[in-house]
């Protein structure tokens, strides 16, 4: 069966979203902005026609980055979720709040006058699994189970209510 749609939202559930289409041009952005925006070294996002893009439950709060470009955000958690173009018909959504994102890899690299100068190299730091470290397992991977007891992050599906009503 062909995909005809693809949904995401926020880390608390308050927003999600459907794509009426397959989006395109995966890519990075390195910008100052993207980088303050998502609080990180870059903002992945891929795009599509704005008619194709549907909120499903609550609202994107919005910051005017600048005159011709907004940034969506849930206001409970914090994800940012969109970049809309205001002079273009498209509009951006972060890949990563994408419930099924893996098939989006980056095709292009953009903001490169701010790209961290060691980016090139992060593939080739030391790497581990989470709770483990350099020494092996920490004590940091006791505490895991407690996380995942208590983890309040939407999964990646839709569901009909969230929060989970308390039984």
């Amino acid at each position: 069966m062909t995909q005809t749609h693809w949904i995401g939202g926020c880390q608390c559930g308050a927003v999600r979203y459907e794509l009426l289409e397959k989006p395109t041009g995966a890519h990075i952005c390195h910008c100052r902005m993207c980088q303050k925006a998502f609080g990180n070294f870059f903002a992945a996002l891929v795009g599509l026609p704005r008619d194709k893009f549907r909120l499903t439950r609550g609202e994107i709060s919005n910051f005017r980055s600048s005159a011709e470009v907004q940034r969506g955000f849930c206001k409970d958690c914090g994800t940012p979720l969109t970049f809309d173009d205001l002079g273009e018909d498209r509009i951006s959504v972060s890949i990563g709040s994408l419930d099924q994102h893996s098939e989006f890899m980056p095709q292009n690299q953009y903001g490169l006058e701010s790209r961290e100068p060691w980016f090139n190299q992060i593939t080739v730091i030391p790497a581990y699994d989470s709770g483990e470290g350099a020494e092996g397992v920490t004590a940091y991977a006791q505490r895991l189970a407690g996380f995942a007891a208590t983890n309040r992050q939407h999964p990646d599906h839709e569901t009909k209510d969230w929060p989970p009503k308390k039984s």
